[in-house]
């Protein structure tokens, strides 16, 4: 059965109405967007990230909505599989007539809509998910992305790794598919001569039970650094695996998968002191952050908002911090929420700075580069929380 966020006001407007009503019209009395998560499956943890969005323009609609229209936002479950996406999807733009598919989970999920919501010029905005396609306005003109994309990412981490055990032997593991195809480009392309210290390279489906018998294999191999890039899921078992064999490599875990509990914390706290990560996002449970007015703020909406809800998840984060973003984008709207100028608006984002985005570190887009998030910074996880250390990375 899917899984809906219906926000206070609007559950007067019926799938009827949705159907026969056109965005254009639709949108003079509410602002109508929806996206596709996994609240069930092997990422359900990713639903998170929607369910704080939801909860966020709640907020909004509660606060009077955007230039005086309420948001109506509709999430629907697609259980991370491409086809389900792909039904719902069709749903949303064909019968509840929505104007954009915003931060739908996912690299599969949403490739496998992509050219869909390009051929009917819906806007796709702020993909959860950091593929390097969802930066190609040329083929893909009606899709904006969200996250680093993960070849900066796997670059960054390379880099890290030269800087800090230039004689690494190091171990991958990616999920097939295209996302953890971009992850070991950049992070190949950020070895570069140094990448035949990738001594054992491993991959995992999404619909497998277990990585047990991958990690074996990696830690065979003889590594002393482990790049655990995989979903909330299988970075878990990962670690834990890791723990229970002990196998003690320097693991870096990439951002999709560094929240404490979603992933940290089913692996065992004390498994996991020393692993690394980049953020781009504020750490709720790091200390340094405790007087901060921004996470103040934070803290009181996950409490009005979210009262069951893990308040130091960097999902919830996550979804509070997109939100924001697609709020901005509306609002720059200026009251023409025709499909054309919520993509122009949403491409031309100027050094956009939000609350809980870690300082330096803006939102940017361009109608030549639609990534908005360009930059991490390293942190390292204390048992607690994530210390940050080094300075703001980026390619540049």
């Amino acid at each position: 059965m899917s899984t809906r966020s219906r926000l206070a006001g609007l559950l007067a407007f019926t799938a009827l109405t949705a159907a026969t009503i056109p965005p254009s019209i639709a949108a003079e009395s509410a602002i109508r967007i929806g996206n596709t998560a996994p609240y069930s499956g092997p990422a359900s943890a990713y639903g998170t990230i929607a369910r704080a969005e939801a909860a966020y323009f709640q907020m909004l609609n509660d606060q009077g909505g955007i230039n005086g229209r309420k948001i109506d936002f509709e999430s629907l479950d697609d259980a991370y599989s491409p086809s389900k996406t792909v039904e719902q999807t069709r749903k949303l733009v064909e019968q509840d007539e929505v104007l954009a598919i915003f931060s739908a989970v996912g690299t599969a999920p949403n490739i496998s809509v992509q050219k869909y919501l390009n051929i009917k010029k819906v806007p796709q905005l702020f993909v959860s998910s950091g593929a390097t396609r969802w930066n190609d306005p040329k083929q893909f003109p009606w899709t904006v992305g969200f996250n680093p994309t993960y070849e900066l990412e796997g670059r960054l981490y390379a880099k890290y790794i030269l800087k800090t055990k230039p004689d690494a032997k190091i171990a991958v593991i990616t999920p097939n598919e295209d996302a953890g195809k971009d992850y070991l480009r950049g992070f190949k392309d950020g070895l570069g001569e140094h990448a035949g210290q990738i001594v054992a390279e491993t991959t995992y489906l999404t619909t497998d039970p277990t990585i047990d018998s991958q990690m074996v294999t990696m830690r065979e191999s003889g590594a002393d650094v482990f790049f655990a890039e995989a979903t909330p899921k299988f970075a878990a078992q990962a670690l834990r695996k890791a723990a229970s064999m002990r196998w003690k490599p320097l693991t870096i875990l990439p951002t999709v998968s560094n929240s404490v509990s979603a992933v940290l914390e089913p692996a065992g706290l004390e498994n996991v002191i020393g692993v690394v990560t980049g953020l781009y996002l504020k750490d709720p449970t790091d200390p340094r952050w405790a007087d901060d007015p921004a996470q103040k703020e934070f803290a009181a909406w996950m409490k009005k908002y979210q009262p069951n809800a893990s308040a130091g998840d960097l999902f919830n984060v996550q979804g509070y911090t997109v939100a924001q973003v697609m709020a901005a984008v509306l609002k720059n709207c200026n009251g023409d929420y025709s499909r054309d100028n919520i993509i122009k608006q949403a491409t031309n984002l100027k050094s956009l700075e939000l609350p809980m985005l870690l300082p330096g570190i803006k939102v940017q887009t361009e109608p030549d580069n639609v990534t908005p998030i360009r930059q991490i910074q390293m942190a390292r996880f204390d048992g607690k929380s994530w210390a940050l250390f080094g300075d703001v990375l980026s390619d540049k």
